[in-house]
């Protein structure tokens, strides 16, 4: 696998707002529509998380071996495909960037994502990455639709590529965001970049808790056990008691 590229700067921008609508349209987030148990998604996903998000973040909750076991990847394929920065496939997920470093470069060190989909929501992670627009006055050229003033380029620009946002003015609310229109073409299609997007989405929720799907298979079993057991009780009470007047 070629590493294509990571996060340069910091998510930590998605820790300023929360909510299901945008900052500065009021409109409501999409729906990121991911599935953690599409094993295939979180594979593309793990992916995409190391060779975009690494450098710059990590994930120390979580570790190489257990993501193997829950993706059904084998010991060769996580090292050769994702352990970019680890020797042990027990280690768990660290930046590539040494924390001093982005501290000094960024102002802070970006934060650990093994959480963050559980802070802030999918799908306010899937809009803030598919949100980036040109914007002459930004320092970084961009901005974005979902955090107005965010710090964070668009580092999955060459996948995207550039799009314009085009407000309009509303009486009561200011400018309004209308629609996206392209500027420059990126390497993907916007079907699959969507598809990109809501993969590393997907992964990222997965990590934030990897025994989910685990849990609620138990759970339907467990259900299950239950009702049998209420319905044996039941026909055992009204045989013990069927003598008593």
């Amino acid at each position: 696998m070629v590493r294509k590229g990571t996060f340069v700067t910091t998510l930590l921008a998605v820790l300023a707002f929360s909510g299901q609508v945008f900052a500065a349209t009021g409109m409501k987030l999409e729906p990121a529509g991911n599935d953690v148990d599409n094993i295939v998604s979180l594979q593309r996903g793990a992916r995409n998380f190391m060779n975009y998000c690494s450098g710059c973040h990590s994930a120390r909750y979580v570790r190489f071996n257990s993501v193997a076991r829950g993706l059904g990847l084998s010991e060769d394929q996580v090292i050769e495909n994702l352990m970019f920065n680890a020797e042990k496939t027990f280690e768990t997920i660290h930046a590539s960037m040494p924390a001093e470093d982005a501290a000094r470069w960024f102002g802070q060190a970006p934060p650990d994502l093994s959480l963050m989909s559980r802070a802030r929501g999918t799908d306010y992670i899937y809009n803030f990455l598919k949100g980036f627009y040109l914007d002459p006055d930004s320092p970084t050229g961009v901005d974005n639709l979902v955090l107005a003033g965010t710090s964070m380029p668009h580092v999955l620009w060459e996948l995207q590529g550039y799009q314009r946002a085009v407000f309009a003015e509303d009486g009561q609310q200011g400018m309004v965001f209308e629609h996206f229109e392209p500027f420059s073409a990126g390497s993907l299609s916007a079907e699959e970049f969507d598809t990109f997007v809501r993969d590393t989405v997907n992964f990222m929720e997965y990590i934030a808790e990897p025994v989910r799907s685990t849990r609620r298979k138990l759970g339907v079993w467990v259900l299950m056990f239950l009702t049998v057991f209420l319905v044996i009780s039941s026909m055992l009470k009204k045989q013990i008691w069927k003598d008593v007047s």
